[in-house]
């Protein structure tokens, strides 16, 4: 991923994953692989960056995990989002949209 990129994707992780959960529990893999489909690809989340950013939604009581057993048959945890998450995902998505529009008429004057 390009380094404008990244550095878009840093701000936003937390609701990108969230959002991902809120269309039901998804394994590690599945949501980098729903966030890389849905975004045609500009999205790729590395493990080094999702797994401490699930560990610490964990913390914060935004996500839950359990283990179950992925479509290939592996043992996998799984993740969904809890009521607390599901706030949390719309303070994120309210604060990007004021982020959004703010930079917009800067960024791409009409």
């Amino acid at each position: 991923m390009p380094a404008r990129a990244k550095d878009l994707l840093h701000g936003t992780l937390d609701a990108l994953i969230l959002k991902t959960l809120s269309w039901g529990p998804r394994h590690g893999y599945a949501i980098t692989r729903w966030l890389r489909d849905t975004s045609a690809d500009a999205i790729q989340v590395e493990e080094g960056s999702l797994y401490p950013a699930l560990y610490r939604m964990e913390r914060q009581g935004w996500i839950e995990a359990e283990w179950g057993t992925s479509e290939l048959g592996r043992k996998a945890r799984f993740y969904r989002l809890t009521p607390r998450g599901r706030k949390q995902l719309a303070a994120e998505t309210e604060r990007f949209a004021r982020f959004v529009a703010a930079v917009s008429p800067i960024l791409l004057p009409g």
